[in-house]
């Protein structure tokens, strides 16, 4: 019989998130916590999965990662996998959209994530201490963290924030046996961003992926043990090009290429 492998997933209703908690479902000895806001939909999700357990909550809430922590350990007394999934994108300039606009993208793609993690990371490594299959957080970011462009400032930085803090935490944790992956996807197809006018051109259909493509990536920065991963993988060529070749990034972003989200809806 399989050790139990609990994994927990937020912004599971939809897009990356349902699609990591059905690829997860199918590894050995998989226990899934469900975490977002349209109960509806988890609850479907979770029906389709043969069972989990679902927490209904935003994110934003003071006492959701109290909340979340105390229904995980009741549920499953550990936590082997963590995949802060959530998050949230709102198109605007810097002159238009000012702090309120950067403000509200950190509190959703940096600020939550930190808060869970830190409610849940004495979980985590209790965990750690009594299986030999490994623990890990799984921070799903986006090539904007790395690639920037013109009226998604406030969202480039909050994902730029996601990415450099996951790489202390890595240093931190590793000593504990606690893995922290970083997953950072390009043109995702989703519910919130259909990306359309992508897909029906030829010459930018192409680029555009699926929420499938993604959960694999978080699979191989969790129980994986990779440390990072572009999804599709070959978005890291855009990653480059901004160390390598700066001034000409700089002039494609500022055109509108390499425009990029992580398609994730506001959950």
């Amino acid at each position: 019989m399989s050790e139990r492998f609990v994994a927990l997933i937020t912004g599971a209703s939809s897009g990356i998130g349902e699609a990591s908690a059905r690829r997860l479902a199918r590894e050995p000895g998989a226990r899934l916590v469900l975490v977002a806001r349209r109960e509806e939909r988890l609850r479907r999700l979770a029906e389709e999965l043969g069972g989990a357990t679902i927490i209904v909550a935003d994110l934003l809430d003071a006492d959701t990662p109290t909340r979340v922590r105390e229904t995980t350990q009741q549920a499953h007394g550990r936590l082997d996998l963590l995949v802060n999934n959530a998050g949230g994108s709102w198109r605007s300039s810097f002159a238009d959209g000012g702090w309120e606009d950067l403000e509200r993208h950190m509190k959703l793609n940096f600020e939550a994530q930190a808060r869970l993690t830190e409610a849940l990371l004495p979980l985590l490594r209790r965990t750690a201490q009594s299986t030999a299959r490994g623990v890990s957080i799984v921070n799903v970011a986006s090539l904007a963290a790395r690639v920037s462009r013109p009226n998604a400032g406030a969202y480039s930085a909050s994902k730029a924030a996601l990415a450099a803090w996951s790489d202390t935490l890595r240093a931190e944790e590793r000593t504990r046996g606690i893995h922290v992956g970083l997953v950072l996807p390009g043109f995702i197809a989703t519910e919130g961003f259909p990306a359309n006018e992508l897909r029906t051109s030829p010459l930018t259909r192409w680029i555009v992926s699926k929420p499938e493509v993604v959960a694999e990536a978080i699979v191989a920065a969790g129980p994986g043990g990779k440390p990072e991963r572009y999804a599709p993988r070959g978005y890291w060529l855009a990653a480059a090009l901004r160390i390598l070749v700066p001034r000409l990034a700089r002039r494609l972003t500022a055109g509108g290429a390499f425009t990029t989200s992580t398609g994730a809806p506001r959950e």
